[in-house]
């Protein structure tokens, strides 16, 4: 669908004609994001944490390229050269919190706008592509996060590297073979720490590539919008620029405020302190925990305590990869017509408790394990699995939606007329 405000790229200057015939980055950048590109007139700031999430990629490789130079990925020295990152490199300590602190924002963000898509149905056909690319950057992420957490090789870095690949060694006949393969060795040392270091510098840049098919996946049937009713004709779009440029720079600012409180006022909040005791195989830490967006599937791979055909072991490794894995099948699991959750009231609801549910876990997830968490991390692990692939289907099938506005522009005029007159005209 064409719009006649959304103008071809005309570049004026000899250079910029010159570059469009033989490279055409700017013409390719303008249709993406400039006031070429067409997009729904009503997104609201729920649709800036895709824009967060990238500034939030972009930190993270700049900060570690930075922070690659000074470490030592050696079993040896490495908790030393973090140490030498923070008290004698030029603004060592920043790189390191903003690096450190930077992934949970970046975390944070994603699961935000992971949510968003949930509720506003943003899975759905046609942009079951985008999404299906979506969890894949969402498993590179976690790998990659996963790794980053043993490189400074504090105790909780060391520890939590033996706890979670030592749950690879529950696969039958296999398992023990494919840790030792991972780790390089019988337990973390060297080998894995530059095995972890390599991928752990990689993964980011494959990252950022999955993120080009993800936007060029949404360019094609464009951006969701809070209705979830499709664009009708130009009254239902603006151009990307300058209205959501503009949105998305305020967003970003306060992104930036909020990572700025956290960097320089409480920089160790979502850290644990036992990373800062070198690693020593020798002593044990009481409470072994990963970092804070882990906790939820920590929990889920806790739940299984007692074995049933398969060991509990085993049986919690599936269900902490299944409960991501089952993400890729949520298009076809919800087969509603209707995509916002704001016309869908059971779903919402739902959709609440199941948030709920989250937070739970991850409170479980980093509690100690007694015997009341533990059936806490039960009813919640059923209760997830239960949302998609029970509760989420026989809602699809059952419920009956609100009605839908006819247009876009019908919702935003709805949303903003003060008095009835108005609504009539509109009728008329």
């Amino acid at each position: 669908m064409s719009f006649p405000w959304a103008k071809q790229y005309e570049p004026k200057q000899p250079l910029m004609r010159w570059l469009d015939e033989k490279l055409p980055v700017p013409r390719l950048v303008y249709n993406a994001v400039g006031a070429g590109y067409p997009v729904p007139r009503n997104l609201n700031y729920f649709w800036n944490f895709g824009v967060l999430a990238g500034a939030a990629l972009g930190i993270q490789i700049i900060t570690g390229i930075v922070l690659a130079m000074h470490y030592a990925a050696n079993a040896g020295v490495a908790f030393g050269s973090v140490e030498g990152i923070m008290r004698d490199v030029n603004a060592g300590w920043f790189l390191r919190y903003a690096h450190a602190n930077g992934a949970s924002m970046f975390l944070l963000v994603v699961y935000i706008h992971i949510a968003r898509g949930l509720y506003y149905g943003s899975y759905k056909a046609p942009r079951e592509m985008v999404w299906l690319l979506g969890v894949v950057i969402f498993l590179l992420m976690m790998a990659t996060a996963f790794m980053g957490y043993v490189l400074p090789w504090g105790q909780m870095s060391f520890w939590g590297a033996q706890v979670i690949t030592g749950f690879f060694s529950a696969i039958p006949l296999v398992g023990e073979s494919i840790r030792i393969w991972l780790l390089g060795g019988y337990a973390p040392d060297n080998a894995a720490l530059n095995r972890f270091f390599s991928l752990h510098y990689l993964l980011p840049f494959v990252t950022a590539g999955v993120i080009i098919l993800h936007i060029w996946a949404l360019h094609i049937p464009g951006s969701n919008n809070p209705t979830g009713v499709d664009v009708k004709g130009e009254q239902d779009t603006v151009p990307f620029h300058p209205y959501y440029t503009a949105k998305d720079a305020v967003g970003l600012g306060v992104f930036m405020l909020i990572f700025a409180l956290l960097i320089f006022f409480s920089p160790n909040l979502l850290g644990h302190p036992d990373n800062y005791i070198e690693a020593n195989p020798l002593s044990t830490p009481a409470h072994i925990v990963p970092e804070w967006y882990f906790l939820p599937f920590y929990a889920i791979l806790k739940s299984f305590t007692a074995d049933f055909i398969l060991p509990a072991k085993l049986w919690g490794v599936l269900a902490m990869f299944g409960s991501i894995l089952l993400l890729f099948f949520l298009p076809w699991l919800d087969s509603s017509p209707v995509r916002s959750a704001n016309y869908r009231p059971k779903y919402r609801a739902f959709l609440i408790v199941l948030l709920f549910d989250v937070l739970l876990l991850g409170y479980v997830g980093g509690a100690e394990a007694n015997a009341r968490n533990v059936v806490l991390g039960q009813i919640g692990s059923a209760y997830y699995f239960l949302h998609f692939l029970v509760i989420l289907p026989l809602v699809a099938a059952s419920e009956r939606p609100r009605p839908l506005p006819n247009s876009i522009t019908e919702a935003v005029l709805e949303k903003h007329a003060g008095t009835s007159p108005a609504k009539t005209a509109l009728a008329n």
